[in-house]
This record gives structure tokens, sequence and C-alpha cells, in this order.
């Protein structure tokens, strides 16, 4: 359907300008019929052959470069990253506060929903005695609770998974800064991960020194206190119910 569409509008300025330029044919009219002040339709020009074309040119080669400085020779030694980690005072400190930090979220956020299900349920008991006015404004405090609550728990995440990466990259620049100093302390100028090693003599792994001097570098990694240690505020409770007013006889 939207080929037929799209053919359909690109054939209609074809006709339109055929409708005002001298010697087209316009469907609807006859064919031996001339519009008044048309020229005739001129003889078909007989067509040309064509011409022979030559051979393809061919592409240049550019001229070669003159001979570089060679590399040195490959001098390999071979890191497993992930055993360093295992073993690094800074990175375990930092898993583990993230951690319990997670928890903590977890454990907020399950106990928020559970107070607003008990919310939910005090206003599904007491709707019957308030008039539509009361219902509508305790449904609206209740809903602006858990929108209000839902953003919060996300900004807090969202701020857990920047504080885990930024300490995760300190811990990395420094591992970095290590791997160079032992491997120049080797003459070791090509580090491998262990990962992409098929096989290696123990000669080329500077795992075990990369890891002790890892430590000796960076023990722990300071992280910004807790917000959440300090108890959240407490959003506005939903209004009570006014009393009815009595009834006149």
């Amino acid at each position: 359907m939207n080929r037929l569409v799209l053919a359909a509008l690109l054939a209609f300025p074809v006709v339109a300008a055929a409708q005002n330029q001298p010697g087209w044919f316009v469907p609807g009219q006859p064919q031996g019929q001339q519009q008044q002040g048309q020229r005739p339709a001129q003889p078909a020009q007989p067509a040309q052959p064509a011409q022979p074309q030559g051979p393809p040119q061919q592409a240049q080669v550019p001229a070669a470069l003159p001979p570089g400085t060679p590399p040195p020779a490959a001098v390999i030694g071979v890191v497993d990253v992930p055993e360093i980690q295992r073993v690094s005072t800074a990175f375990n400190q930092v898993r583990q506060e993230i951690e319990r930090r997670r928890a903590k979220l977890n454990e907020d956020v399950q106990n928020e929903q559970q107070r607003w299900r008990e919310e939910q349920q005090r206003f599904g008991n007491e709707r019957g005695g308030l008039s539509p006015d009361q219902s509508r404004t305790r449904e609206r405090a209740l809903q602006d609770q858990v929108t209000d609550g839902q953003r919060i728990f996300r900004d807090r995440a969202r701020d857990l998974e920047q504080l885990a990466q930024q300490a995760l990259r300190e811990i990395e620049q420094a591992l970095a800064i290590v791997i160079r100093q032992v491997a120049a302390s080797r003459n070791i100028n090509m580090v491998l991960p262990r990962p992409l090693v098929i096989f290696n003599e123990p000669p080329f792994d500077m795992t075990e020194e990369v890891a002790v001097q890892l430590n000796r570098v960076i023990t722990n990694v300071n992280l910004p206190p807790d917000p959440s240690a300090a108890p959240p505020p407490r959003p506005a409770t939903m209004p009570a119910p006014a009393p009815a007013a009595p009834r006149r006889n």
C-alpha cells in the first residue's frame, strides 16, 4: 500500500508538467489531436553508435616507504586480573561496602512497599465513610507518596552504581601503574591477560608480584558516607478523615 501511494505521488508532477509542455502525450486526449499552438513532434533522431571505450585505468601504486625502525624483540608477561582482584584489599573493601549498601537499599524498598500496602488497605476500609472529595484527596495523597518514594529509590540506586564505578576506576588506575612498574623491573615490553594465553611457563607470570605491590600502593578507597545510614524523612501521612456532619431531622 505504501509503495502504491509513493508511486502515485511521484507520477503526479510528471502528468501536470506534461499538460503544460508541447509535444507530450496527455492521457484522456486523442493521440492524433494537438492542442492549440502546439508544435508537431519532431522525428526521433537515430541512435548514435556506442563509442569504444579504452582499457580501464589502473590504480596508481604509491612509492615504497623508506625502511623504518623495527620493533624490539617481544618480552611477554602474563597477568591474571581476576586473581589480583580476589586478593586485593581495596577491591574487597569496596565490594563489601557496595553489597552492604545494596542490601540496605533493598530492605528500605521492601519496608516502604509494605507501608504503602498498609495505607492502601486502611484507605479501602475507610472509603465508605468518606465523602467523594475526601476520597479523592486521600487517593491523591497516597499516589503522591508512592511516586515520591519511587523517585527517591531510583536516585539512590543510580548514585550507588556511580559510586561503585568510581571506586573501581580508582583501583584500576592504581593497578595499571603497578603493572607497568613490575613489567619495567623485568624488562617486559608486552603484558597479556591470562585468559588470552593458552600456555605459558611460570617465569612469564607476573600475577603474584603485581598483587603484592598493589596491596602496598592502595589498601582502601575513601567512600563518601552512606546517606541511607541516617533515617530518611518520612513523607507526610495522609490526612485523617474529617468527622461527618450531623444529620438534621
